[in-house]
């Protein structure tokens, strides 16, 4: 093999595994992209289930906070990769409908009976069926973690969530909301 041969199959070679590594997830986007950009790019749901799957972290820190506490913006929750429910709820509502605005994502507000800490998730529509996004929940409640559905109304969803055995978790109320 020629000198310049091997060279060109070295680069060949170490190109595409230096650029999974530099720009892991979706190919090219890298860290540097935009929440913008990375939205822009994404045409189903899914896409946002994905990225919440794999990149976004529960703050348990910011969880803590009494007082003083504000939602981020979609944006903050993308380049921290981290949040708390609310933020999560905010980061879905905000990428579905970007996506597509027929998805008619809102916020959804779940009341526990045990009181604080209440939760926040995303809804969204497909075919006149309801489904909820949820990637933001405390390890205490991963079991409310994925995309759920399709219900005909959120008295489905109450009636899945009361089904669920989480720990300091009784579900009081569900209703769509503007926070």
């Amino acid at each position: 093999m020629k000198k310049n041969s091997w060279v060109s199959a070295m680069f060949l070679f170490l190109v595409p595994f230096t650029m999974t590594i530099a720009f892991p997830g979706i190919a090219g986007a890298g860290d540097s992209a935009t929440y913008e950009q990375t939205v822009a790019r994404w045409t189903s749901y899914k896409d946002v289930a994905d990225w919440m799957h794999k990149e976004f972290s529960y703050d348990q820190g910011k969880s803590k906070m009494v007082h003083g506490w504000q939602p981020q913006t979609p944006e903050q929750s993308f380049k921290s990769k981290s949040g708390i429910c609310q933020d999560g709820a905010l980061f879905a509502k905000d990428a579905l409908n970007r996506i597509n605005p027929a998805y008619q994502a809102k916020i959804v507000f779940i009341k526990n009976r045990q009181g604080p800490p209440h939760h926040w998730v995303a809804s969204f529509r497909v075919d006149g069926k309801l489904y909820i996004i949820d990637y933001a929940a405390g390890s205490n409640w991963r079991s409310m973690m994925g995309v759920h559905g399709p219900y005909d109304s959120l008295d489905d969803y109450r009636r899945f969530l009361s089904s669920l055995a989480v720990s300091k978790f009784d579900c009081e109320l569900v209703k769509e909301t503007d926070k």
